[in-house]
């Protein structure tokens, strides 16, 4: 009986995000080699063996599928040409939480404990478009969706048992499992610094693909026409004639491999592309997006449109990218934003299977931890980050777990190109929590940089989410809890261009009333951000200071300008919490500089004071006034004023 040892290599491989040229160069191996193990033509020595459990950070047991330390039992040499005498077995043990496993298959095997997502393949298989693209924020399960879809519908696998006791049992779609070929590419891993990498990285990926379908050309079933084909793609893909055909192949070679399938098996094929957009997005956040737009344009173009051998493609990304060059023309392609109902509840967890898991977990479900993970609206329905209640039910500790990488880069990057009125909604948004603005939430940063694409950007990876749809393109957005507050920490101190610990430094003396600490931290803040000479008035330190503000939004109500008094204040802090006194920050600016900065903060307390800024705050009350003159500073305040008899807002 052939051996499943090349099933969990693959597996294992697969998971720790290494292709298969990567782990060729690691072992000192050819890659056509390494290939055949994982196709189970050969079998590796010994020696290979441990090398390959080392690269992988695994042990031999885990390679052959047995539970670590299986009693009475040593992995043998011979084990290579046997069937494994069992996977992993948990049936008799509470499940655990499987947390940053990203394939169903693995999931599964481990009988981890798993939230039915198994409606998505039902709704993708229902749906009257060919070409379906799901945009969702990271970490929000698309690639165990897509995995799960790739088990589902896969002819070459045995996945039915995979599927026991899940929604799709009952589908009328239950007699779909493994009947159709399907080309599946993840490129969650795409991630070069330059083009020459990211086409080698491409490469690699399609010639796996390849590779798991080398034996069709063994059969008589394919063309002598079709063969060829197969061979010419995989030695461009090779890069064994030359760059330009590698290129080429790039364009037209999921297209290709489509027809090939379609001849072999009688059946139209299945495109899975998960996380498609992450080449363009590391592309665009590197600098050399406009040297592979055509090669990535040409890739989607070619295998979505006038494909014959397609039978439905499902996509998922952040965003949609390339509007008009990739999917013009294309009238079969439904594209599902987070503002569309379809597929509302298959990505990230609604509120019943929060408590059902955390209850499971053993875990607190709290008004804290809705505070803190909850408010993300997809379509009509509120849902909360997955990676984030797994964490936290697994740790039982509320901390913030989701953090961006390669769309944050993006962001912080366009953050720094927008212009005065979008930092007006941004001020805004930072104030208040929302704010209502222009969003293509269906369009791309990459290929139109404005203020509208930008927030749609926003939209897309999470940062915001609609709290209502005003008229088309017009929405009222929010910031969607606690944790994404944290990720405008870091978006706001990239844009100051001042490192985020330090802010935290400086507003931790502010807050404990550590005064001449944090005036020399504040001055010391003014000194190291690059743009001198955008601080030019009271406008420019006050955006500073708003922007400041948005890392005491869990302690304090921030407002700014607001009428209070018989005027306007600069920056108002009601604070939240019983105890912890509230501010009033006013900023003074001179060019003078025969005046004195001491005497012109002490004026900016006395106008607090004089409009009466503190009218509608109770407990203590902390005046703050901050003069300026260039980058010069000075700091004064007023503490320990105390209005016992009026009521917290």
């Amino acid at each position: 009986m052939k051996t499943r040892f090349y099933e969990y290599l693959t597996r294992v491989r697969n998971l720790r995000g290494y292709t298969q040229a990567q782990m060729a160069e690691k072992l000192g191996i050819s890659r056509s080699t390494y290939t055949n193990y994982e196709r189970g033509n050969r079998s590796p020595d010994l020696e290979t063996l441990e090398h390959i459990s080392d690269v992988l950070g695994c042990t031999l047991d885990e390679l052959f599928g047995r539970s670590k330390g299986e009693p009475g039992r040593e992995v043998q040499y011979a084990d290579l040409m046997c069937e494994p005498e069992g996977t992993y077995d948990y049936s008799a043990k509470k499940k655990r939480l499987a947390i940053g496993v990203q394939d169903f298959r693995f999931l599964r095997e481990r009988n981890a404990y798993y939230v039915d997502k198994t409606q998505f393949i039902e709704e993708f298989l229902d749906s009257w478009y060919q070409v379906t693209l799901v945009t969702r924020p990271r970490r929000f399960g698309k690639t165990l969706n897509m995995t799960m879809l790739r088990e589902f519908l896969d002819c070459t696998r045995n996945s039915a048992w995979l599927f026991a006791g899940t929604k799709i049992e009952k589908s009328v779609y239950a007699d779909w499992i493994n009947q159709y070929p399907v080309i599946f590419l993840s490129f969650l891993n795409v991630k070069a610094e330059n083009s020459r990498e990211m086409i080698r990285q491409l490469s690699d990926l399609f010639l796996e693909e390849y590779d798991r379908y080398m034996d069709l050309t063994k059969s008589g079933k394919l063309s002598q026409r079709k063969k060829e084909m197969f061979f010419q793609n995989y030695r461009s893909l090779s890069e064994k004639q030359g760059a330009e055909e590698q290129r080429s192949c790039l364009c037209h070679g999921l297209k290709d491999l489509c027809g090939i399938l379609e001849e072999y098996y009688g059946k139209k094929v299945f495109l899975l592309l998960d996380e498609y957009d992450t080449p363009f997005m590391y592309a665009n956040s590197r600098g050399y997006y406009g040297q592979v737009r055509e090669i990535l344009s040409g890739m989607l173009s070619f295998s979505l449109k006038g494909n014959s051998s397609l039978e439905k493609a499902m996509l998922t990304g952040v965003q949609r990218v390339a509007k008009e060059n990739i999917f013009s023309g294309l009238n079969n392609l439904m594209v599902c934003t987070v503002k569309d109902p379809e597929y509302k509840d298959c990505f990230g967890f609604t509120e019943e299977e929060v408590r059902e898991l955390l209850d499971y977990c053993e875990a607190e479900f709290s008004g804290q931890v809705k505070a803190m993970y909850d408010g993300y609206k997809i379509g009509d329905t509120e849902l909360y980050n997955p990676w984030s209640i797994s964490c936290y039910g697994a740790r039982k500790k509320l901390e913030s777990y989701w953090v961006n990488t390669s769309e944050n880069s993006i962001l912080k990057n366009a953050l720094r190109e927008q212009g005065q009125l979008f930092f007006q909604s941004y001020e805004e948004l930072l104030e208040r929590g929302q704010v209502t603005v222009n969003a293509d939430a269906a369009g791309a940063y990459y290929e139109n940089q404005n203020e509208t694409a930008f927030w749609g950007l926003l939209l897309n990876a999470g940062m915001v989410t609609i709290e209502e749809e005003i008229r088309e393109d017009l929405y009222k957005d929010r910031v969607p809890n606690l944790e994404v507050w944290k990720g405008f920490q870091d978006l706001t101190a990239s844009y100051l261009q001042v490192e985020e610990g330090k802010i935290d430094k400086m507003l931790y003396y502010l807050q404990t009333g550590d005064m001449e600490r944090f005036s020399r931290e504040y001055k010391r803040i003014l000194l190291e951000i690059p743009s001198y000479y955008n601080l030019k008035d009271e406008n420019s330190y006050h955006m500073m200071r708003l922007g400041m503000c948005v890392f005491l939004r869990g302690t304090y109500q921030v407002r700014s300008n607001r009428e209070s008094g018989r005027g306007r204040g600069d920056i108002l802090l009601y604070s939240r919490k019983w105890g912890c006194p509230s501010m009033i920050l006013e900023f003074k600016y001179t060019r003078d500089k025969s005046e004195n900065l001491e005497d012109l903060a002490l004026k900016a307390i006395g106008q607090i004071k004089e409009k009466n800024y503190s009218a509608d705050m109770t407990g203590q009350v902390w005046y703050v006034g901050l003069a300026h003159r260039g980058k010069e500073a000075a700091v004064k305040w007023e503490k320990q004023i105390d209005f016992p008899d009026k009521r917290r807002i």
